[in-house]
C-alpha cells in the first residue's frame, strides 16, 4: 500500500468516514501504510457517546491514557465524567501536564496543539477506604442479584436472599448495613421466624448457613465499610463546574483493588442506581455522563445469569438515560456478547499472540471489526503504545470504516498527583462534610435487636413472678399445716413447671442466641411492625 493524493484511496475513503459536520472528539490522525497522516484526523462525534463503547488492549499498550484522552475531551465539552482509579494513575486528569521531548514529539506527529491544562475532579473512595469522598450504599439500595455477586451465591441461594429482602421490605425491616442483612436472616430461621416464609418457599437453616457465612467473609474483607449510611447520592456524578466543563469524577480504588469482584459489583450497582433515578430523554446531542468501567473482566468474571441479564439489560436501557458506558478491558471477549453487541464505538489497542490462546483470542478480536482496507491480524500484533485501531458511530449511527490510529496525548498530568495534594481535593470538596462521617440509625437490627430485649426482659420478669407467687403459696401451706395440720396441696402443672430446673436454665439462656429463639417460641412474642 502506498500514500495517495487521489480522492479515491484508502486513507483518503478512512479519512472521509470521519468527516463529521457537528462537535466532536479528536482521538488522533491515521496511519496508512506505515505513515501517520497529521491531516487526516480521527474523530468521534460527541452525541455518540452515549452509544457505549469499548478500550480494549494488552497490558502497556496505553489503554489508561486513551480514556484519560477522551474524558479530558468531555470535561472540556461540559459533559461530566465518571472514572474508575484502579490502579491509582488517572488522578492527575486534575492538574495540568508537564511537557516533555516525547509528547511534543507526539504532538507534531497527530497534528495537536497541545497546552497542558488540569480538568475539573472530585475524587472518592468506596466507604472511605483509602483517599476520597466516602460513597456508600445501603444494603436494600444494592439488592439481593448484585449481593448474590459478591457473596458467590448459587442461583437456589440467590434466589433465597431475593425472599428475605422481600420479606425485610413488607415489614418495614430496612437494611441499612450488613448487620442488617445478618439479623433478619438469622430471625427467619428461628423457631418464631420459620413461620413468615412459609407461604412463599421457606428459607431452609442449610441456606441461611451459607449465607451467614457468606456474609461473614465478605465483612473479613472489610465489605462492611461500604454498607450503611449517609447514602450516596449518585446524581453527584451529573454536576459541572462553574466554568461550564464536566466534573470529572475519579473513583480511587487502589486500597481495595485485591477485592476485584467487590469493587467491579460496586460500580454496577453505580450504573444501576444512575439508570433508576434519571428520566426517559432519548438521544441528545451530548451525553448527560459517560462512565467508564475499567478492569471490565472482573464485573463478568463467575457471574450468574440473572446477573449477566441485569447487566445486559442495563447496558441496553440506560443510554436512553444519557448516559454513556466504555468498557475497558484486555480483550473483547471478556465481555459477554450480548453486552459487546450494545457497544457502538470501539478502540482498540494492540494485542500479544504469544501462545495458541492468545492466537485464538486474536483471530475472534478481528472478527468482530467491519470490513477492513487492513490486514488486522498482522495490524493489532504491530501497533506501537499509544496506537489503535478504530471504529465508532457516524452521526447518522452507522460505523465508520477501521482506521488505525496514532492517539493524541493527555494534556493533563500522566500519573498521579502525590497523597498530600489528593488529601487536600478531598477535604476541600464541599461534599466532604455531607458524606465523611458515617451515620447509624434504627434499622433492621436494632428493631430486631430491642424485639429480643424485651422478650427477655417479659421471660425474666415471669419468672420472677411466678417464683414470688411459688415462694408465697408454699410460706401459706407451711404456715395452714403448722397452725391446723391441714394436708399438704400438690403444686399444679404450672407451678411444677415453673419451679423445675430446666425452666430456671432457659431463664439463664435468655441472653444468648439460642436462649432469645426459645423465648419467642415459648413466650409468643408480637410480630414486628413497621
Amino acid at each position: 500500500m502506498s500514500q495517495s493524493t487521489d480522492p479515491a484511496s484508502p486513507a483518503d475513503r478512512i479519512a472521509a468516514g470521519y468527516a463529521f459536520t457537528g462537535p466532536a472528539l479528536e482521538l488522533g490522525a491515521l496511519l496508512w501504510d506505515g505513515a501517520c497522516l497529521p491531516d487526516r484526523q480521527i474523530r468521534v462525534p460527541l452525541s455518540m457517546l452515549g452509544r457505549h463503547g469499548l478500550v480494549a488492549g494488552a497490558t502497556g499498550t496505553g489503554k489508561t491514557k486513551t480514556l484519560q484522552l477522551i474524558a479530558e475531551q468531555l470535561s472540556a465539552a461540559g459533559v461530566p465524567v465518571f472514572l474508575a482509579d484502579i490502579k491509582g494513575d488517572v488522578s492527575g486528569i486534575s492538574v495540568p501536564g508537564t511537557v516533555n521531548e516525547k509528547i511534543a514529539e507526539r504532538a507534531a506527529e497527530v497534528g495537536q496543539r497541545w497546552e497542558a491544562t488540569g480538568f475539573p475532579s472530585e475524587f472518592y473512595a468506596l466507604g472511605g477506604i483509602g483517599a476520597g469522598i466516602p460513597v456508600r450504599a445501603t444494603v436494600t439500595s444494592f439488592g439481593p442479584v448484585l449481593m448474590s455477586k459478591v457473596l458467590q451465591l448459587n442461583q437456589t441461594q440467590e434466589q433465597s436472599l431475593g425472599l428475605i429482602f422481600h420479606y425485610a421490605d413488607a415489614k418495614g425491616l430496612e437494611l441499612i448495613d450488613l448487620k442488617d442483612l445478618r439479623a433478619v436472616v438469622a430471625f427467619l430461621v428461628s423457631d418464631q421466624g420459620k413461620a413468615e416464609l412459609k407461604g412463599i418457599g421457606g428459607l431452609s437453616t442449610v441456606t441461611a448457613g451459607v449465607i451467614l457465612r457468606s456474609l461473614t467473609a465478605f465483612e473479613q474483607q472489610g465489605a462492611s465499610e461500604f454498607f450503611g449510611e449517609p447514602a450516596f447520592d449518585t446524581g453527584e456524578f451529573l454536576r459541572t463546574a462553574a466554568d461550564g466543563r464536566g466534573l470529572v469524577s475519579v473513583l480511587e480504588l487502589p486500597a481495595v483493588q485485591d477485592k476485584p469482584q467487590l469493587f467491579s459489583t460496586f460500580l454496577m450497582w453505580l450504573l444501576a442506581d444512575l439508570y433508576a433515578d434519571l428520566p426517559e430523554v432519548g438521544d441528545l446531542e451530548r451525553p448527560k455522563l459517560v462512565f467508564f468501567f475499567d478492569e471490565a473482566h472482573l464485573l463478568f468474571k463467575g457471574a450468574s445469569k440473572a446477573f449477566l441479564e441485569s447487566i445486559t439489560q442495563t447496558v441496553r436501557l440506560i443510554r436512553s438515560k444519557g448516559i454513556g458506558i466504555f468498557f475497558v478491558t484486555q480483550t473483547p471477549k471478556d465481555v459477554p456478547a450480548d453486552v459487546l453487541a450494545q457497544l457502538g464505538n470501539r478502540v482498540q489497542h494492540a494485542l500479544r499472540a504469544f501462545t495458541p490462546d492468545d492466537a485464538k483470542a486474536l483471530k475472534a478480536t478481528v472478527k468482530t471489526f467491519p470490513n477492513s482496507a487492513y490486514d488486522l491480524e498482522e495490524l493489532l500484533t504491530g501497533l506501537g503504545t499509544g496506537e489503535a485501531v478504530i471504529t465508532v458511530l457516524s452521526e447518522k449511527g452507522a460505523p465508520t470504516p477501521v482506521a488505525a490510529t496514532r492517539l493524541r496525548a493527555p494534556q493533563s498530568l500522566m500519573g498521579p498527583i502525590d497523597a498530600a495534594a489528593l488529601d487536600t481535593a478531598v477535604k476541600s470538596s464541599p461534599l466532604y462534610a455531607r458524606y465523611a462521617q458515617p451515620v447509624d440509625r434504627e434499622s433492621a437490627y436494632e428493631k430486631i435487636s430491642a424485639e429480643q430485649a424485651a422478650a427477655e426482659a417479659a421471660a425474666e420478669a415471669a419468672a420472677a413472678e411466678a417464683e414470688a407467687e411459688k415462694h408465697a403459696e408454699e410460706t401459706a401451706r407451711e404456715a395452714a399445716k403448722a397452725g391446723r395440720g391441714a394436708p399438704e396441696h400438690e403444686p399444679s402443672l404450672a407451678q411444677q413447671v415453673v419451679g423445675s430446673g430446666l425452666f430456671r436454665s432457659l431463664a439463664r439462656s435468655i441472653g444468648t442466641q439460642l436462649g432469645r429463639e426459645i423465648s419467642r417460641s415459648v413466650f409468643g412474642t408480637a410480630k414486628r411492625r413497621r
